[in-house]
């Protein structure tokens, strides 16, 4: 069996799916979304990630770095993000007295997951919930993915698979009977924005959701509401006509938040959209009511 790399498992969820859900959190997207609040999500590979606010400056990890990628400079600890992706014993973490180091990401696994998932049953069977593979892109890990949900549908356990849609439409194809929901984000219509703000094109995507959508699986199509880039008058103009034309008819609306940009410094990444605000609630209730009156069962996520 396949081997995948995930960097969280969470139980006892309400969200991404009905009942009670554990979520199953994938590494690696193939997009590079401006507004991502995962970035801990978006490498294939494991990364270290340092809290400042525990760290205790004994510098146990700079002396017994071998790869020489931590260091002390003007009495702060300085990584080199870079390096720690390549190394293998992540000897820093285990020396860390204080859980100032942790690494995002780990490798399991089939049984390793089922076995995990597994022992939340009881929970799925009195809610009508189950468990929710997301990311990432838990496509871009196609022979994995397809192996755990195989396993989970022999214990009868419900499956959503949240994806962005950047991904081969064979690797659909082949889950097809063992999803039983697709939270499907569509994110921008026009190309060119698309690829502006996500580095792809948006080409696969809208083939895949149409392919989808000709198969009849059920599909809510996610919008991630960011402030004057997905939630303008004409894109949201082109998702609604996109969606009748497949006879789509649920939407969940995800409100921009910036709880994720502590995150980037955390990983020694650089955050796109600084500049951006909470979404508020009005606004976010303005594009809501612009679904419904489009004959669009629209909630807010």
């Amino acid at each position: 069996m396949a081997d995948g790399f995930l960097f969280d498992i969470q139980h006892y969820a309400v969200h991404d799916g009905p009942g009670i859900r554990t979520l199953v959190f994938f590494k690696g997207c193939p997009l590079e979304c401006a507004w991502c609040c995962n970035p801990e999500s978006q490498s294939f590979l494991p990364q270290l990630r340092y809290f400042d606010a525990k760290c205790k400056k004994c510098f146990t990890c700079a002396e017994n770095c071998n790869l020489n990628a931590i260091s002390v400079q003007d009495n702060f600890v300085k990584r080199g993000f870079d390096f720690c992706e390549k190394c293998e014993d992540k000897l820093c973490v285990e020396l860390c007295n204080y859980d100032a180091l942790r690494i995002s990401g780990k490798k399991y696994s089939v049984p390793e997951v089922v076995d995990i998932v597994s022992k939340d049953i009881p929970f799925y069977n009195n809610s009508g919930g189950g468990i929710t593979f997301s990311g990432g892109e838990p496509f871009s890990q196609p022979e994995f993915l397809l192996q755990i949900l195989k396993e989970c549908k022999n214990l009868k356990i419900h499956t959503a698979v949240e994806t962005c849609g950047w991904c081969a439409k064979e690797a659909i194809e082949k889950s097809l009977e063992y999803v039983d929901l697709f939270l499907f984000d569509l994110k921008i219509i026009d190309e060119e924005q698309h690829i502006k703000y996500t580095g792809k094109s948006n080409k696969q995507i809208l083939e895949n959701l149409k392919f989808l959508a000709q198969k009849n699986k059920k599909i809510i199509v996610r919008l991630p509401l960011i402030p004057g880039i997905t939630d303008t008058s004409i894109n949201i103009k082109n998702i609604i006509s996109f969606v009748n034309n497949n006879q789509l008819n649920e939407i969940s609306l995800e409100p921009y938040h910036t709880l994720g940009i502590e995150k980037y410094r955390e990983h020694g990444l650089n955050y796109l959209l600084p500049e951006l605000k909470d979404s508020k609630i009005e606004e976010i209730e303005s594009v809501k009511k612009i679904f419904i009156e489009n004959n669009l069962n629209c909630e807010i996520a």
